[in-house]
């Protein structure tokens, strides 16, 4: 059975182009003008799709940090207030998914609480994102699963018994595990790449890798090692403001990304040994025969 899944009018997996997501994330800091300039620019590098995050703030953020003040664009505010004005409101919504369909480029989010799913229904996603916080939040993967929408899980901050608790839970059918490692940025010791064949080995769904790291070499050899999607953090300038900024991609570093992912697609091969055509020369001046 082909190891294969269906989002949007995209087919992801084995033989399959791998499908690159922009992460804008939060990077945004909450200004639609900011958002849509990201969304212009992450098309204009070639990725296929540019996922966002939801959040209902009262309910993720914990209640002992909600009051904790911090310095942020808006002056120092509290946790709480600063988590609420990073997210966008349906009206803003629906101005992102106007522009990306008029770009022809995929968009769908990260949901963070059972809330957020019924606020994005309204929107009809190609697909749903499981942040690996939430891994261990069967009620939300219960509520996403209830969608009947393709579901991707990433896998940061989990150990093998709890990623196999979700699987066992939500099913592999539609399904894209990611391995991923949730440190901002990501130390190259700690990103462990030979989980993606490890996971490929355990599960029949697709794999994909989302990464966290500096820089992009990690990334291609994720694709090398097997990884059919590939998601990193996408940002204007990595000098914004926000913490998830340093661990991000500018664009010229996106256009790079493609660039690099779509070589190595075509370096790989297939397997089968042959003669090609372009070596048949360098055979017969250069071939010894006994």
């Amino acid at each position: 059975m082909a190891r294969e899944i269906q989002i949007g009018k995209r087919m992801l997996g084995d033989g399959h182009p791998t499908y690159i997501i922009a992460e804008l994330g939060i990077n945004h800091n909450g200004s639609l003008d900011i958002a849509k300039d990201m969304i212009l620019t992450a098309k204009d590098t070639g990725v296929d799709a540019i996922k966002l995050q939801k959040r209902t703030p009262e309910l993720c953020v914990p209640k002992e940090q909600r009051d904790i003040m911090r310095e942020t664009p808006w002056g120092y505010v509290s946790y709480l207030e600063y988590r609420e004005r990073v997210e966008f409101s349906k009206e803003q919504y629906q101005e992102i998914d106007q522009l990306c369909k008029e770009l022809g480029i995929d968009w769908f989010v990260s949901v963070w609480d059972e809330p957020s799913v019924d606020f994005m229904e309204d929107f009809q996603p190609l697909c749903y994102k499981l942040p690996s916080a939430a891994l261990t939040d069967h009620n939300l993967l219960r509520k996403v699963r209830a969608t009947g929408r393709p579901m991707i899980l990433s896998t940061g901050m989990s150990t093998i018994d709890q990623i196999e608790e979700a699987v066992q839970l939500i099913g592999t059918q539609d399904l894209l595990i990611t391995h991923s490692t949730s440190t901002y940025p990501c130390d190259p010791q700690e990103l462990n790449l030979k989980m993606i064949p490890t996971l490929k080995e355990q599960y029949p769904c697709p794999i994909g890798y989302s990464g966290h790291e500096v820089g992009l070499i990690t990334s291609v050899v994720a694709v090398a090692m097997g990884a059919c999607l590939i998601e990193r953090h996408f940002t204007l300038d990595r000098a914004m403001w926000g913490s998830d900024q340093p661990a991000s991609v500018e664009p010229g570093g996106f256009r790079l990304l493609v660039k690099y992912v779509r070589v190595t697609e075509m370096a790989l091969g297939d397997g089968v040994k042959r003669v090609y055509e372009s070596e048949k020369s360098s055979m017969k001046k250069l071939r010894r025969f006994l």
